[in-house]
């Protein structure tokens, strides 16, 4: 089974910068796509950036102050986040998209989820 496990959340102030990390572990053949999600108190999940075959994509509210890297051997997504503001707040989830070997030999996909780390921005 994958799993993925995020760290690296904190509570700073106002223009701080932080990096989250997500490791993958488990067995599995490739990863499609994988990435960042945040939820904020009361609203909807909603992406903050994505890497599918080393391309990332960002949401606007982050595009020029975040960005994702990613290092496939050491199974690592990262997430650099500069010039954090208020609206920053929220939990920060990892997501992936894994091919795998079912025990009928088989290629199956399955997305996998991280638990999430909390980032608190706030003067």
């Amino acid at each position: 089974h994958v799993q993925l496990v995020e760290s690296g959340g904190a509570s700073v102030l106002p223009g701080a910068s932080l990096l989250l990390s997500c490791q993958a572990s488990g067995s599995f053949i490739s990863i499609q796509t994988w990435g960042w999600y945040r939820q904020a108190p009361g609203k909807e999940r909603e992406l903050v950036a994505t890497m599918s075959r080393g391309t990332p994509q960002y949401a606007g509210s982050v595009k020029g102050r975040f960005a994702v890297s990613e290092n496939y051997f050491k199974l690592t997504l990262s997430l650099q986040m500069n010039n954090l503001k208020p609206e920053d707040t929220a939990v920060y989830y990892c997501k992936g998209g894994f091919y795998y070997t079912g025990d009928d030999s088989q290629t199956w996909f399955t997305e996998v989820w991280g638990q999430g780390t909390q980032v608190t921005v706030s003067s």
